[in-house]
């Protein structure tokens, strides 16, 4: 049995945060849908969802026709069987993610960025799966007392930390 292994860059603007998971159920659409709107009530986002047997089609939902469709461009472009997208417009992955963690179904995480992401996908006769992703680019060096200190200024300033 022969694996190819390539790489699917997502196509979305740099400000536009994704979450990109694993799941088990076709009920995950919903549940994912339940869980955003009742984590940030005016929350705008896409998600989709690969259905991995029976019509194997892109489920989808969400509160914004544009990140739904990026969503499900997105999605069918990674083609792999019970993976989910999410698009975020108006909220970040931190207001969301523990909700999507409580959903059942949910079994893995693999990222939630606004950097530019690549998906190194897995595909065999079978069908493709998600072997890992490339967030953003590698370290430049390691932060010295100065860094340390804007980073905990950035914090407060956007209301993390106190």
């Amino acid at each position: 049995m022969n694996v190819k292994l390539s790489i699917v860059a997502l196509d979305k603007p740099d400000d536009v945060n994704v979450i990109l998971g694993h799941t088990h159920f076709i009920m995950t659409v919903d549940d994912l849908h339940e869980a955003l709107v009742a984590a940030v009530p005016s929350i705008a986002f896409g998600l989709a969802f690969c259905e991995a047997s029976g019509p194997r089609l892109v489920r989808w939902s969400g509160t914004d026709d544009a990140l739904v469709d990026m969503a499900c461009k997105n999605a069918q472009a990674i083609g792999a069987g019970h993976s989910f997208l999410i698009v975020l417009g108006n909220a970040f992955p931190i207001n969301v993610l523990p909700a999507v963690r409580r959903v059942p179904e949910v079994c893995r995480i693999y990222c939630a960025t606004s950097n530019p992401l690549q998906v190194i996908v897995a595909e065999s006769d079978q069908g493709r799966g998600i072997v890992g992703v490339i967030d953003g680019q590698p370290p430049l060096g390691i932060e010295d007392g100065a860094a340390i200190q804007e980073r905990r200024s950035l914090l407060r300033t956007l209301g993390y930390k106190l």
